[in-house]
């Protein structure tokens, strides 16, 4: 008969690392909202053969002192929780404290990191989940991570990992979302040496779209904003002529954090009934803002799904902010050429009667 024991701390960091870190694109994603949390205003990622030789955050943000260190890459964890009443009014991107330690435990982990006011940094290195000593070092304010061989003691998982390419695919779309999500905020992105992306800060969230998906796209968006209590709405829209195959190009943030969720994407095909074919999908890029307590966070490992208080107040208010918007807005016009002047183009005149339909419709 098997005896029930308890399991040692590494193998519960395997586990735990398992659910939180499937690919490289999870380390880039956890990392960027550890820097985030620290209140970086620049954020450089730096990543080798699609993540899996190297991957390399660094931040400008409130550093970890050296004494921590050890703590940092520990279980459980974390400076952003207090107690189990924190659980409901979560106001940060990450709050378990296992990402680090999840990371340590399959990788070989350089941590460097330097507050504003100590003249030198320190740093520690943790190979699958084996602490070093913390030792002095120089370098700037702020956080340095490098995350070397991913899954290198866990080949099994190694081997489920698709290509560099696809693989820095994921990278960038985890990229893509939190740069989108924080636009005050400078990033780049750097590929195999080879820079791929630099985002200056942005006051607005449209500059960010036209970087990632073209001016083209930016300047069709519509533009809708609405508040109820405390629950505030804002984003862009696609016109109707701009649908997707897929819904690739839905994105919804919720207080600077990327989410998914069911009830507001069925919300936003319900918009646009009568607008599009079948088979074809809106592009949007929706932020929400409202009071920590409203929302629960802590529903998945990857923190993607949440759990709001009042879904369908929330349901409601995207639909009807939708609605009112296309009723007020025409959407007869015809996308044109790059370049095309529309003011003197037939093709894109005003047609009073398919505006009414289109009324009618909604």
């Amino acid at each position: 008969m098997a005896v029930i024991q308890q399991l040692p701390a590494s193998v519960v960091n395997k586990i735990a690392a398992g659910e939180v870190i499937e690919r490289p694109a999870s380390v880039v994603k956890e990392l960027m909202e550890n820097a985030l949390d620290a209140g970086a205003t620049r954020l450089d990622v730096a990543v080798e053969q699609g993540g899996l030789e190297l991957i390399r955050v660094v931040d400008d943000g409130c550093g970890i002192a050296a004494d921590e260190l050890p703590l940092a890459v520990t279980s459980h964890a974390t400076s952003k929780l207090r107690s189990a009443d924190d659980l409901f009014h979560v106001s940060t991107l990450g709050f378990r404290g296992e990402a680090l330690a999840s990371i340590a435990e399959v990788s070989r982990l350089m941590l460097r990191s330097r507050q504003s006011e100590q003249s030198a940094g320190a740093e520690l290195e943790v190979v699958g989940g084996q602490l070093g000593p913390v030792s002095p070092c120089g370098c700037a304010v702020g956080t340095t991570i490098e995350v070397r061989q991913l899954f290198y003691n866990t080949p099994v998982r190694r081997r489920f990992l698709r290509s560099a390419q696809t693989e820095m695919g994921h990278v960038t779309e985890a990229f893509t979302r939190l740069a989108l999500a924080h636009p005050r905020v400078h990033f780049t992105l750097r590929h195999n040496q080879r820079p791929l992306y630099e985002l200056a800060p942005a006051e607005a969230g449209l500059a960010r779209i036209a970087h990632f998906f073209g001016r083209e796209v930016a300047d069709e968006l519509i533009w809708l904003e609405s508040r109820d209590g405390e629950v505030r709405l804002s984003g862009f829209v696609g016109h109707p002529n701009q649908s997707r195959p897929n819904a690739r190009m839905q994105y919804l943030f919720l207080n600077g954090r990327s989410i998914r969720d069911r009830s507001l994407a069925h919300a936003l095909s319900e918009a646009y009934r009568g607008l599009l074919l079948t088979g074809r999908y809106p592009l949007a890029f929706l932020y929400l803002h409202m009071p920590p307590d409203l929302v629960d966070v802590n529903v998945h490992p990857t923190k993607l799904e949440v759990r709001f208080q009042d879904g369908g107040r929330i349901y409601s208010q995207l639909l009807g902010t939708l609605r009112t918007k296309f009723l007020t807005t025409d959407l007869t016009h015809r996308l044109s050429p790059a370049g095309a002047d529309t003011a003197h183009d037939p093709s894109g005149a005003h047609d009073p009667a398919r505006a009414e339909q289109m009324r009618g419709e909604l």
